[in-house]
């Protein structure tokens, strides 16, 4: 039989002061208030727990005395991998992490995939405060995030009277496309929009669906067209709208399908997003439609890749999302009130929008 392996016991807060023959409160402070020692001697400490196989305090037991968990956590009710896959996403992720890095905090991700009920995720959560990325005003996770005695800030939707909140003018932000179309000459329009409530829908939606929206950005988007297009002398009621309840190229190409197979005659395709753009105009390239002389297509959120095909679109500042929310909630306990930061957008012009072809004009559709 061999003989059993001795393991060194592992050196605690106490033992390694007593190595060093300080005080516990000079070796925490060593990793917790370095400005509390010289440099000389807090080199002293680190080195003799590193000799010794101290491995720092407690992070649990530290965050039960000081009541602080030293991170931030960011409640996505998507599939976590969303948080990874869309670019919009991506940008905002980015910009919550810099303002965390930059405060010296983590950032835990709250998984809440759509349709789940079980709200035990934002419970559990260690953290010391919430930011909420865009989810309907009757979510689970949001009301058990706000029943945490932490703050809160909400990026995009919903506003809710006394919560922090950063977003766009989405009104705004849509009127100008539809300003834009408008100028051009478009009436017989079409419109593809991300999901407007929590259960799924595929289809196109009926003027209930749309001004009872529990997703209030694509409901204010929506709102916002039919005024700019109603003072236009357009029927908004006429005009279909097709929603989409996941968020991906192939569901804005599938929407524009069902849209263009029951309307051929609509000449601009308003989506509102970005990647649900690209999805219609590959759905018009598959139908040899010619953008834009054929179709005209918008988007919105002014992604890489809708730069880089020149989509007209709505640029917001979606790393500045982020990286705002963040510090608006760094920085909440130095304030008594909510607040509320709008940030700038910019309709950008690009090469899928001209006026509609007239009918002396061929059309190649299929």
């Amino acid at each position: 039989m061999g003989r059993p392996i001795r393991t060194r016991r592992q050196a605690t807060l106490a033992s390694l002061a007593a190595e060093l023959g300080v005080s516990r409160t000079t070796v925490s402070n060593a990793y917790n208030r370095p400005d509390q020692l010289s440099p000389e001697l807090r080199r002293r400490v680190l080195e003799t727990a590193r000799r010794l196989g101290y491995p720092g305090p407690d992070p649990v037991a530290r965050s039960l005395r000081t009541r602080k968990a030293g991170a931030v956590g960011l409640l996505l009710t998507e599939n976590l991998s969303y948080a990874f896959r869309d670019p919009a996403a991506v940008g905002v992720l980015e910009g919550l992490a810099l303002a965390c890095e930059d405060a010296g905090v983590g950032l835990h991700l709250v998984p809440a995939s759509p349709g789940r009920e079980d709200v035990a995720a934002v419970h559990r959560a260690g953290v010391d405060g919430f930011v909420v990325y865009s989810v309907p005003d009757d979510d689970p996770h949001l009301a058990a995030v706000l029943e945490r005695p932490v703050p809160t800030v909400i990026i995009d939707q919903p506003s809710l009277e006394g919560v922090d909140r950063v977003g766009p003018d989405d009104a705004a932000a849509v009127g100008k496309i539809a300003e834009h179309l408008v100028s051009l000459g478009h009436r017989q329009v079409g419109v593809i929009c991300m999901r407007l409530a929590r259960e799924r829908n595929d289809d196109f939606v009926s003027a209930t669906r749309q001004s009872g929206a529990h997703f209030h950005v694509q409901r204010t988007r929506l709102e916002a067209l039919a005024v700019a297009f109603s003072a236009a002398g357009v029927d908004w009621a006429g005009v279909p709208v097709v929603e989409r309840f996941d968020h991906t190229v192939d569901d804005g190409a599938s929407a524009a399908r069902q849209l263009l197979d029951a309307y051929p005659q609509i000449t601009a395709v308003i989506c509102t997003s970005d990647i649900l753009a690209l999805g219609a105009m590959a759905e018009a390239e598959r139908r040899g439609l010619r953008v834009p002389q054929d179709l005209t297509v918008t988007g919105f959120d002014g992604i890489a890749e809708a730069e880089r095909i020149g989509l007209t679109t709505v640029h917001q500042p979606v790393l500045e999302k982020g990286k705002t929310a963040g510090r608006l909630l760094l920085s909440s306990g130095e304030r008594s009130a909510p607040k509320t930061i709008t940030l700038p957008t910019e309709l950008r012009i690009g090469r899928t929008s001209a006026p509609p072809r007239t009918v002396e004009e061929p059309w190649f559709g299929g």
